[in-house]
């Protein structure tokens, strides 16, 4: 990982190529991000096509993406607390059932956005 000491172009460089490697950990071993990613095969054209204005159109396409966003965060916290130490332990459970909450939200907020667009579209 990055030693603080890279400024400029080659800061950016690396960011992107360890944010490449994030993405491939979290498709190879995360079945909801892999998930969450091929809904979006769907649900990006669909928000295009939902959206009658610009705003409908952000609004449906970042709650779309709040999601993986939201799974890779709760990734990288369940990660860590695995690094920490398998054995059960009562604070290590509410930080992973923490995390699962965020990505329930995530999917609530968009399910909520999804479906004012679609009433305010067609009801």
């Amino acid at each position: 990982m990055g030693d603080g000491s890279k400024r400029g172009l080659k800061r950016l460089i690396d960011a992107f190529f360890y944010s490449m490697a994030g993405f491939k950990a979290a498709w190879k071993n995360e079945e909801a991000f892999r998930q969450e990613v091929m809904a979006g095969i769907i649900l990006v054209p669909a928000g295009f096509l939902l959206g009658t204005t610009g705003t409908q159109r952000a609004l449906l396409l970042l709650s779309y993406f709040i999601i993986p966003l939201v799974e890779l965060l709760n990734t990288a916290v369940e990660a860590t607390v695995d690094r920490v130490g398998m054995e059960k332990h009562e604070l290590s459970g509410r930080a992973k059932d923490i995390g699962s909450a965020s990505v329930f939200l995530s999917i609530c907020i968009a399910a909520i956005v999804w479906l004012l667009v679609v009433y305010e579209r067609f009801l």
